[in-house]
């Protein structure tokens, strides 16, 4: 039987960019050995915080084979690869390259809105068209749909390999539903950093996270913590960050996350269009905050 490996801090992590909008592969490389040095448990590439709607193919390959040579199997890789059109999916899991890759993260369809009974269909498709680990990924406020919890526990049933779900619904009831009757060999991850404590308290096992990215040590001390039962000394992370978890998204995401690591003075704070940094007044709160943090 196929098992989750994906637990515990995920790093979704982020593209870096050089003045002239290239990939910056020796940053990447350095932000890599940052997180690994500060707690990270596996990594979540080429997906949304990424920016892979606006990587070329061959920045993908390039992306994808430095971050598996950095990582050098010290830690899981999950890898993004969905979409809303299903046989193109299957298409790319059967002919892509995925070597050194231990499991994909793959997005529910977006724009064309299927029905439950499409969604299950097209999540069926692609664990059949792959041996890897699936991990699935419900973000409606970027797909316009949502994966119900019934559908969830219905793929994690019938598919052996769909390992586990990224949960970005915000909906804690429908969490605790897909826990309370998912299969033991399944398990639910926080798409949400501000939700990660009270989801693992429900029984999720890890996050895929933004605020990882750059504040990795003090994130996964909190799951740690939460991990052993010490609640209190969890909260009390989780309430340390609460602020910064609404200013890392307001004016979208990557945006926030970047301004945090260009402050610290590890990127430059660059994006691609239609993805633009966050705004002067919000850069500066993040900067006040971080001060106040004393990041």
């Amino acid at each position: 039987m196929v098992h989750n490996i994906f637990k515990g801090l995920g790093i979704a992590l982020i593209t870096p960019f050089c003045e002239d909008g290239s990939v910056d592969y020796p940053t990447l490389v350095k932000l890599v050995e940052f997180q690994l040095k500060n707690g990270a448990d596996f990594f979540c590439i080429l997906a949304t915080t990424g920016e892979t709607p606006c990587l070329t193919a061959e920045e993908k390959k390039n992306i994808k084979d430095t971050v598996v040579s950095t990582v050098h199997g010290r830690v899981p890789i999950l890898m993004g690869c969905g979409g809303n059109n299903t046989a193109a999916v299957v298409e790319e899991l059967k002919n892509g390259d995925f070597s050194g890759i231990d499991g994909v993260l793959s997005v529910c369809p977006y724009y064309n809105k299927p029905s439950q009974e499409g969604l299950y269909q097209h999540f069926k498709a692609i664990a059949a068209a792959t041996k890897l680990p699936v991990v699935l990924y419900n973000v409606p406020g970027r797909t316009g749909v949502n994966l119900a919890a019934a559908t969830t526990v219905r793929l994690a049933k019938d598919c052996e390999n769909i390992v586990a779900i990224k949960e970005a619904s915000g909906n804690l009831e429908q969490v605790d539903e897909i826990i309370k009757n998912k299969p033991a060999s399944f398990d639910v991850i926080s798409g949400d950093d501000a939700l990660t404590f009270p989801m693992i308290s429900c029984g999720a096992v890890g996050v895929i996270s933004v605020i990882g990215n750059a504040l990795p040590r003090e994130f996964s001390r909190m799951i740690r913590l939460e991990f052993k039962g010490e609640y209190e000394g969890a909260r009390k992370i989780h309430h340390r960050f609460t602020d910064l978890f609404s200013l890392l998204f307001v004016d979208g995401n990557p945006a926030g996350v970047k301004c945090v690591l260009s402050e610290m003075g590890m990127i430059k704070n660059i994006l691609r269009l239609p993805l633009v940094p966050t705004r002067v007044t919000t850069m500066q709160r993040i900067s006040e905050l971080l001060k106040e943090l004393k990041i």
